[in-house]
């Protein structure tokens, strides 16, 4: 096979354009020869369960999908009665970039609530938590936040366990979308279960494709009292692998070992160098016009840029507007970005400011 595209160019548009991580495609390779049977009953996805007790704890379950989309959608349909609703952020992933498939696959309403951060907060949960045993609205019985969330903050595990108690004390349970999930734990520097397992999540969608595989995702049941029917709605919702070991071996090789740390950890190193990098440029003058507007606690810098900069900015390096009104951008760092990258982004910057 030719390689069809430039592979010099770089980017900071999202931790998705990376390719795949050199051990994950050799477990792939691993995981080729010979037969294996389908569907899932293959010695790879039982190997899989063992690796996630091993994170989140006994008893939990993991059922392998392709995207995230399809965990989040899979994970809350299972946990939800047809009349129910979640409460999420209205930053929230499943509220803004999933092409309305809670509402047209799972038939979820989404109960948005706006927030400063993208964290919701007991309090902001209030907001929508009402109208139990009212017909006329739809039953608030689930609470979905994303960590990392989409505005690159963190929850930190005792925040994550006011929010369980808070979610559990009403009759609601608490989702989690763990599309970063590995930088989320690298940022916090805790094991993985100390802020799903032991904060009191019920059910998380786990991320691996923005953390260096090819596409692996597992909706996580946690509390198996929390989901109810994940065995049919995986492939009732088109996300049941026929060859599933290739799925399972991905996720083996990220979190078998402590692959998963030390991408997550190299990429949010990487956003750290370029906030400091702008940082630095700001200070000495050489960089003008440019704030940030969210702290940055993982692999995403969000910054404002003065009017035509980011288009400028976009003939050399790629990366995406998140509030074009405001001249708000979002700059991702990714497994493989170098520091070479960093600096170039950077000095490219500086010309233009």
């Amino acid at each position: 096979m030719t390689t069809l595209h430039d592979t010099a160019v770089r980017g900071f548009a999202s931790d998705n354009y990376s390719g795949v991580h050199p051990e994950v495609l050799a477990a792939i390779a691993a995981a080729n020869d010979g037969h294996q049977i389908a569907y899932g009953e293959d010695a790879y996805t039982a190997r899989l369960q063992e690796v996630f007790a091993h994170h989140f704890g006994e008893g939990v379950q993991a059922f392998p999908v392709f995207n995230g989309t399809g965990a989040n959608v899979t994970g809350l349909q299972s946990m939800l009665p047809r009349w129910g609703a979640v409460i999420a952020a209205s930053t929230a992933h499943i509220n803004v970039d999933e092409g309305g498939a809670p509402e047209r696959v799972a038939g979820i309403k989404i109960l948005n609530v706006p927030t400063e951060d993208g964290k919701l907060t007991p309090d902001l949960v209030d907001r929508e938590a009402w109208g139990w045993g009212d017909e006329h609205r739809a039953q608030p019985l689930v609470v979905s936040i994303t960590q990392s969330t989409e505005l690159g903050t963190l929850y930190t595990p005792e925040e994550l366990r006011a929010l369980a108690d808070h979610a559990h004390a009403r009759g609601m349970r608490l989702h989690l979308d763990g599309a970063r999930i590995s930088n989320a734990a690298a940022a916090l520097d805790v094991p993985l279960r100390a802020f799903t397992t032991d904060a009191g999540v019920d059910v998380l969608s786990f991320g691996g494709t923005k953390n260096g595989a090819l596409g692996a995702e597992a909706v996580v049941v946690l509390d198996p009292a929390a989901s109810e029917g994940l065995l049919y709605l995986r492939k009732l919702n088109m996300q049941l692998s026929s060859k599933m070991r290739f799925v399972s071996a991905q996720l083996i090789a990220l979190l078998g070992g402590d692959l998963y740390l030390r991408n997550a950890r190299h990429s949010n190193a990487m956003a750290q160098r370029l906030r400091a990098g702008v940082e630095a440029g700001i200070a000495d003058g050489s960089i003008s016009g440019v704030a940030f507007s969210q702290p940055t606690q993982s692999n995403g810098v969000f910054a404002t840029l003065p009017d035509g900069v980011a288009d400028e900015l976009r003939k050399a390096f790629r990366f995406y507007d998140w509030d074009a009104a405001k001249n708000e951008v979002r700059w991702m760092c990714s497994f493989d970005t170098t520091a070479d990258d960093v600096d170039a982004f950077v000095a490219e910057l500086a010309r233009l400011t």
